[in-house]
């Protein structure tokens, strides 16, 4: 189970796009693709298409009489089968909107569950998470083998990676690795962030350069999904998977 998390707009979505994409093509076996992201980009970035989210039933089961012999957990469990959507290469599974007014702690709990269950049916679950820290507190993550965190050139991005690590300490969130991928990195300014990247404790496995056809590609709405082989992104997430497979 591989997490990619970053402060909003470090390319969280083209990293784990990216990952999906070259774990598929290398043949690694079933692929579960989740959009944990509020804002639900993976899709669009993906190339896929999606009708309801675990969000959309969140708020089904408050309208839902269970009956006998189902309870909320197995109600879950068995709307988010129906809702995955499956394609050749991957499943995507979208998390949708957070919680709106009160209390939904015991809905989260039976997402989490819900994920867990899911990424035994899986080799790889990639998932893309809300920027931020939310989902360290939330504990939607606890479970995860490997964080990804990426970061821009930012003060604010490494200082989001920064806490990103130490809230995990804090925590006892115990991530098997939990690595650091430098994004939009260009000539003039990959020396500030590769010294900025020191600040923290966590090692580099991946540097991707500025991609003026990542920036293309999301200014016309095309799916990151097909990029071309020549795309400088892609062959610095091939070093990426090459590191972690």
């Amino acid at each position: 189970v591989i997490a990619v998390s970053g402060k909003g707009g470090v390319g969280k979505t083209l990293v784990t796009t990216l990952l999906i994409r070259l774990l598929s093509e290398q043949g690694v076996g079933s692929l579960l693709a989740i959009d944990a992201d509020p804002d639900s980009n993976l899709a669009g970035s993906l190339g896929v298409e999606f009708e309801k989210t675990i969000g959309d039933i969140r708020e089904e089961l408050k309208e839902v009489k269970m009956g006998a012999g189902m309870d909320k957990k197995k109600y879950l469990e068995s709307r988010a089968f129906e809702i995955t959507v499956e394609t050749e290469n991957f499943d995507l599974l979208v998390m949708g909107r957070p919680e709106g007014p009160g209390c939904y702690c015991a809905v989260n709990h039976m997402l989490r569950e819900i994920t867990d269950s899911a990424t035994n049916a899986y080799q790889y679950t990639i998932i893309d998470t809300e920027a931020g820290l939310e989902h360290l507190s939330r504990r939607t993550t606890e479970n995860v083998d490997i964080m990804l965190i990426v970061t821009d050139a930012s003060k604010k991005g490494i200082q989001t990676a920064k806490r990103i690590e130490g809230l995990a300490r804090e925590l006892d969130i115990k991530f098997k690795e939990i690595f650091l991928i430098l994004n939009r990195i260009t000539e003039e300014g990959e020396e500030l962030i590769k010294k900025n990247a020191m600040l923290t404790d966590l090692k580099v496995i991946g540097k991707i350069p500025e991609d003026s056809l990542v920036t293309k590609y999301d200014s016309e709405g095309r799916p990151l999904m097909e990029l071309p082989v020549t795309s400088k992104a892609y062959n610095a997430m091939t070093e990426v998977v090459g590191y972690l497979v």
